[in-house]
């Protein structure tokens, strides 16, 4: 337990300290990689299946706030919808993480969900919907200031699952979520 704690704290620290390019990759490789043998164990395992996918939209509460801010405020929804416009980039993330990626050799595992998070930033940052306009209008925001925004929800999104969604954390929204928990190594 103490080495799981101390890895989740180096995953918050080393990301601020990273200098080199790459540098950070090299060193959540490092850190992350055991993980993704214990997923690997699991997964070519005999007695290990997948289970049906199951999505939330977008995790952390995204969607279901999201919904919840729409369904209480009727402004809300009517200028800014009652999902997420980016939702369907979750979604496909989600399909991603619920069978971690087609090899489940660790090191392709890692690179598979590093793809899948940077697909899901790259998904955010394109999102263009109806509300666009209303958010120029209403806002009085420019083009260039929503693309702005996009891209700062993007990064924030893909901040937050590259630390909450390592293999084997126990958490529902894993890498490989769609196995069973790996989260204690196997014997």
């Amino acid at each position: 337990m103490r080495l799981r704690k101390s890895l989740v704290l180096l995953s918050l620290v080393l990301p601020r300290i990273a200098v080199a390019e790459g540098w950070e990759t090299q060193i959540s490789r490092a850190v992350e990689l055991p993980s993704h043998q214990w997923l690997e164990q699991l997964r070519t395992s005999p007695d290990t299946a997948l289970n049906s996918f199951t999505t939330d939209g977008c995790s952390g509460g995204m969607s279901s706030l999201w919904s919840f801010m729409a369904e209480r405020y009727p402004g809300f929804a009517e200028a800014l919808g009652g999902t997420p416009p980016w939702e369907e980039c979750c979604v496909t993330h989600d399909r991603a993480y619920h069978d971690a990626g087609a090899d489940p050799a660790a090191e392709a595992s890692f690179e598979a969900r590093l793809e899948a998070d940077g697909v899901l930033q790259s998904c955010v940052e394109a999102t263009s919907s109806p509300q666009d306009e209303i958010l120029r209008t209403e806002y009085g925001l420019s083009e260039a200031q929503v693309r702005k925004a996009y891209s700062a929800i993007a990064v924030a999104m893909y901040q937050a699952v590259r630390l909450g969604g390592g293999p084997c954390t126990g958490l529902p929204w894993r890498w490989g979520y769609g196995y069973p928990q790996c989260w204690q190594r196997p014997e």
